[in-house]
Formats: C-alpha cells, sequence, structure tokens
C-alpha cells in the first residue's frame, strides 16, 4: 500500500498517565517540512524511558515513549536533504543540528535543539504527529519510538550502513555511545589504568566494554543487583561489589582495594549518593570522575570544597561526548568490521506487543538490554 503523503494508522505504546502504559491504534501523520517518518524495525528499553514513565524526568502526557529505535525511512518532508526513502537509520534523542552554538562547537554536544531537558512533547512547529482516539499524543525526545511508524525532524535521524542488522543495531542509537563512549571518547581511558563502574546495567556494561577495549587493567562493578555480576564479569569486570554487603562506605573499600585510588571512576546510576561514591573513589590528585547517569530534577550534589584543590576532575558526559550524527554512523561501522561487540548487551529480544514482559525483565534486572522487535 502507498502510504506517502497519507496518514497511517498502526500500534504504539502510550503512557496516558504516571505508570500506565498501553498498545493502542494510533494515526501518524505525514512528515511536514524538515521531518521524517520512519518505520521502526527494533527498539530497546533505556532506564531515561521508564524515569520518564514514572514521572520522575517531567513529561507531559499522555506520550509515546523510546528513543534508542532503528528503522527504515519510510518518507520525507521538504527540505530534507541527508536521508531519502528506503535509507536504514537511527533515531537520537541527543540530536546534532549543526547549526546551533554547542553543535559548531569543537567540543559541544548538548545540542540546543534536543527536547530532553525539559521535555516540551512537541515537535519544532509546536505541534504533534501523533492521535489516539480522537485525542492528540505528544512526542517523548522527538524521537517516540515505541511504535511501528514515527515522526521526528530531520536532526535526530542518523543515516547508517546498508548492511547493518536491523534486529540490534538500535543499541546504537543510546546506549552503546552513551557507555562506550563515555570510557573510550569522553575519559580516554589508558592502557593500564583502574577504573571503577557504579551502575552494571545497560549504560554501564557498554563503559565496562569500553574501559576493556582501553587496556584498564581492573574493572570494579559496583551495582546492588548480584545477578548482574556474571554478565559483568563475562564483559571485563574484574571486581564485583555489592554496596548492601559491605560493612563500610563501599568508596572506602575501594580506596583500599586500590591503595591510592581509582584513575577513572564512572557513575551510570542517577543518584547523587552514587555519583558522591564515584568521586571519593578516585585517587585525590589525578583521578577522574565522570557523570553518565540522569540524576531526577533539582537534586544536588555537594561535594568537599577542599578536596577539589589536589587535581581530581569531575566531569559530566552526555552520549559519549559524539557528535551525534557524524560519530553514531562511525560506531555502526566499527560493530560491522568486529572492532565493537554490542550483542553481548542484547541478552533478550522480544515482539513488540510483549512490552509489558520487557519491562518486567527490566525491573527484575534480568537483562542488559531488551530489544523489542516490531
Amino acid at each position: 500500500m502507498d502510504t506517502l503523503g497519507k496518514t497511517i494508522t498502526c500500534r504504539a505504546a502510550i503512557a496516558w498517565e504516571t505508570n500506565s502504559l498501553a498498545i493502542e491504534e494510533v494515526q501518524v501523520e505525514p512528515p511536514k517540512a524538515g521531518e521524517v517518518r520512519i518505520k521502526l524495525t527494533s527498539t530497546g528499553i533505556c532506564n531515561t524511558d521508564d524515569h520518564a514513565m514514572k514521572g520522575i524526568l517531567p513529561m507531559p502526557f499522555p506520550f509515546i515513549p523510546g528513543h534508542e529505535g532503528a528503522g527504515i525511512v519510510e518518507s520525507i518532508g521538504t527540505e530534507v536533504s541527508s536521508v531519502k526513502p528506503g535509507d536504514k537509520v537511527l533515531t537520537i534523542a541527543i540530536p546534532q543540528c549543526r547549526e546551533c552554538n554547542s553543535c559548531l562547537h569543537v567540543k559541544g554536544t548538548f545540542c540546543e535543539k534536543q527536547d530532553i531537558l525539559p521535555c516540551s512533547g512537541l515537535m519544532m512547529d509546536g505541534t504533534r504527529r501523533f492521535t489516539c482516539k480522537g485525542k492528540k499524543i505528544y512526542h517523548s525526545f522527538r524521537t517516540s519510538t515505541f511504535t511501528e511508524y514515527t515522526v521526528v525532524p530531520e536532526f535526530t535521524v542518523a543515516k547508517i550502513d546498508d548492511a547493518a542488522p536491523m534486529d540490534k543495531i538500535c543499541l546504537m542509537s543510546c546506549s552503546v555511545p552513551t557507555g562506550y563512549g563515555a570510557a573510550v571518547n569522553s575519559a580516554k581511558v589508558t592502557p593500564g589504568s583502574i577504573c571503577v563502574v557504579f551502575g552494571l546495567g545497560g549504560i554501564g556494561s557498554a563503559i565496562v566494554m569500553g574501559c576493556k577495549a582501553s587496556g584498564a587493567s581492573r574493572i570494579i562493578g559496583v551495582d546492588i543487583n548480584e545477578e548482574k555480576f556474571p554478565r559483568a564479569r563475562a564483559l571485563g569486570v574484574t571486581d564485583c561489589l555489592n554496596p548492601q554487603n559491605l560493612k563500610k562506605p563501599v568508596q572506602q573499600v575501594i580506596k583500599e582495594m586500590t591503595v591510592v585510588g581509582v584513575d577513572f571512576a564512572f557513575e551510570a546510576v542517577g543518584l547523587p549518593d552514587t555519583m558522591l561514591a564515584a568521586w571519593d573513589s578516585c585517587n585525590l590528585s589525578y583521578g577522574v570522575c565522570l557523570i553518565v547517569g540522569l540524576a531526577p530534577p533539582n537534586t544536588k550534589l555537594c561535594l568537599g570544597a577542599q578536596k577539589i584543590t589536589p587535581g581530581r576532575t569531575l566531569k559530566g558526559v552526555c552520549i559519549g561526548d559524539y557528535k551525534t550524527r557524524d560519530c553514531i554512523p562511525q560506531l555502526v561501522t566499527c560493530y560491522l568490521q568486529n572492532k565493537i561487540n554490542i550483542d553481548l548487551l542484547a541478552t533478550h529480544q522480544l515482539p513488540f506487543d510483549q512490552i509489558h514482559k520487557a519491562f518486567e525483565l527490566y525491573h527484575a534486572g534480568k537483562v542488559i538490554r531488551c530489544i523489542l522487535l516490531f
């Protein structure tokens, strides 16, 4: 059926209110100028999506969650030049408009056209492309990948190699560049160094992969769910710690294990307590603490001011400090050349209509990444 220029009716998962997700029949409008309509093939479930659905990350309801998506371009609006119908693409929650101050700066990665902090739920023209039961539905992060078809701005689309396998490559949209990139690109982990990773979920596991690929001699993994430890060791973790089973604060234990503290500490949980623990785990003189996890709004991080002076570095990391549309396709090529193995992160794959089961597995800590297939 020719869908060009027509409204498409398909299935989508809608968060009607906090902790209420339902698969519904939705109408997806054609793309307007500067927009792309994509037929999704797969999408990952990310912690940020869960936080949005729980109301931890402020969002306008009802909305279609999801941002870690892979698909095929179905149609394009006027003024779109970087992709065409039939192209394989990834959706990018942290876009690259190539026009704003951040995109034009050599080190900037947090594009000013992002729609996460805060999230308006709207396209660039202030309108929406989804309708369900006669009601307009909001977008999430201008990606909304928990749907068979989505409409996104061109600057949130990364064209990838035609050889990319569309059942797993969605992980290259967020978790891999965010975690792997934090180690190899943001921190530039050095050979022989000692690292600690707080949080061994999808992002933390990708960080571990990056630390190992960079030649770290010791990788300490910290998590309260010990079911994650066997998988973490398989990825490269050398020591596993559960803070709930320790008689001392975890940062004190890490300091004792390493004598002088770690070279690189990564926080992939998004809580002030774990951020502080990561900071305190670092070598006082040259340690680097990288905050990868997204904390709830209005939370504060309190550091002892005097302890900053000796030289430790505290750094925030956004999607591995990559220029997303430029760099993520390159990461996909690295995967196709067997330089990065993302297959170990995709522990579960389920059909889209089993999205509730996927979230049950996620909440139970049974997965690194669960991928939904359309």
